[in-house]
């Protein structure tokens, strides 16, 4: 029977920002471990970067709050970035004035974020490091494949080469011999 990990997230709903500019602050941190995680959204110079380190420092907080409420053994510095979201908010429509007394409507964005923190497995299962295994087996074999035939080019090169210079030689014998004549 496995062990389901237990996720904490946080929430920050209706944010004045597009949800396409708040995936690019989102993207990065996504897979990182906390740590690393608030470093980099600390150090983003996007207008959504405070956010998403406010909101990602919040989930953090829950996790630790839940744990503790639930008697669970926490490792802050095993939490990795599990899952993070940029849904779409509603739409604030607007009107801007246009020429000739007409009027251009453009909608202004909100964002819904969600971050979602797990703790990472502390033993990896069997099957895993048979994976890992089988995969860096493949890669070996792989580049040794790409080794020999990157190889057998350079041989066929070196041998045309050699075959020209034996015929401009030829060439300079028989034009030598001509002058003589």
């Amino acid at each position: 029977m496995a062990v389901e990990t237990k996720e904490y997230r946080a929430e920050a709903k209706f944010q004045r920002v597009s949800p396409q500019k708040a995936r690019l602050v989102l993207d990065l941190i996504k897979g990182l471990g906390v740590g690393k995680a608030l470093e980099t959204a600390a150090f983003t110079k996007k207008r959504i970067a405070p956010v998403v380190h406010k909101l990602l420092t919040s989930a953090i907080d829950n996790a630790k709050y839940v744990a503790g409420e639930q008697g669970i053994d926490l490792d802050v510095d095993n939490l990795y970035v599990k899952q993070a979201l940029a849904n779409e908010g509603p739409r604030m429509k607007r009107i801007r004035p246009a020429p000739m007394g007409r009027a251009y409507r453009y909608q202004r964005r909100l964002a819904h974020i969600i971050i979602t923190v797990a703790e990472h497995d502390a033993k990896p299962t069997k099957g895993a490091k048979a994976g890992a295994k089988a995969a860096a087996s493949k890669a070996t074999k792989k580049s040794a494949a790409t080794k020999t035939t990157a190889a057998e080019p350079k041989a066929a090169k070196k041998t045309a080469a050699k075959k020209t210079a034996a015929k401009k030689t030829a060439a300079k014998k028989t034009t030598a011999k001509k002058a003589e004549e």
